[in-house]
């Protein structure tokens, strides 16, 4: 099933997802937020001044136009160093890492950090597997986010990732509202208890932001938020899904990977998350 998306989509699909995802909030929302974005070497690098999350400035989708050499990764650093985020992500398929590595992470200020997944399945084999799904709770409906909706969904999805700030839920909300995003909920009632969007790049839908209050979880609203995106990945003429999850260690159970596993994804690779900082830190 996996054997035939080239890494280079499956990163691509990810970079170009979370380029999208924060160029294109508000102007006023990406000043605030201090955030400037650099095209180099067929990749992305997203960097986010007033991120205190550290999540949302990352170097992705390296590796594949050009190889990872000490220069092109000097370019990318040089570029954090002079937008000075607190930290960034560099996020690279493990096929693209060079022989000196090691050298280029002590010269930049680069260290190993946690590890996600890579995972992906083909639409066919994802929509037999949602013929199976345990239905959703009953009290509990899947839809579409409209453009009304659009506020309240960014709110749960920020929340539930504990990143609040009304800037974060503003480029979180625009989204919505673009070409080429497919935003879903969970509803219980009126209240939106479950989110997850969707971005389609070429052939590839990529599944971004899975999040369920507390109080809406082991009913289903993650498998049928999978099973709305891969339908409509379906209709929008794509052959892959694609989605990333923190790898699992010994002893841990990660809800979001198995929600993955029961809707036909597999593993393609572990991707380590490679850490930099500014100079002296």
């Amino acid at each position: 099933m996996t054997a035939g998306i080239p890494a280079v989509l499956a990163e691509r699909s990810e970079a170009e997802a979370l380029y999208d995802f924060e160029t294109g909030a508000p102007a006023g929302v990406r000043a605030a937020l201090g955030m400037e974005t650099l095209r180099v070497g067929g990749g992305v690098a997203l960097s986010m001044r007033e991120d205190t999350t550290q999540f949302w400035s990352k170097g992705l989708g390296f590796g594949f136009d050009e190889p990872v050499t000490a220069e092109l990764m000097g370019r990318i650093c040089d570029f954090y160093r002079s937008q000075r985020p607190p930290v960034a992500v560099l996020q690279l398929a493990p096929s693209v890492l060079p022989a000196d590595w090691d050298e280029i992470c002590a010269k930049e200020n680069i260290t190993a950090g946690s590890a996600w997944v890579k995972c992906v399945t083909d639409v066919e084999t994802a929509l037999a597997h949602i013929a199976r799904r345990t239905p959703l709770a009953p009290e509990l409906r899947v839809g579409p986010v409209t453009p009304a909706d659009s506020s309240a969904w960014a709110s749960v999805m920020m929340r539930v990732f504990d990143m609040q700030g009304r800037h974060l839920a503003e480029m979180t909300a625009e989204s919505a509202l673009r070409p080429g995003w497919h935003p879903y909920a969970v509803w219980q009632g009126e209240e939106i208890v479950a989110t997850a969007t969707m971005h389609v790049y070429e052939d590839a839908a990529q599944f971004f932001g899975g999040a369920t209050l507390p109080s809406a979880r082991r009913r289903g609203a993650q498998t049928a938020l999978m099973a709305a995106r891969a339908e409509a990945a379906h209709a929008a003429g794509c052959r892959w899904l694609v989605a990333e999850t923190g790898a699992e260690q010994p002893g841990e159970h990660n809800s979001s990977l198995h929600n993955m596993f029961r809707t036909g994804f597999d593993v393609l690779y572990e991707r380590r998350n490679w850490i930099w900082r500014p100079d002296g830190r």
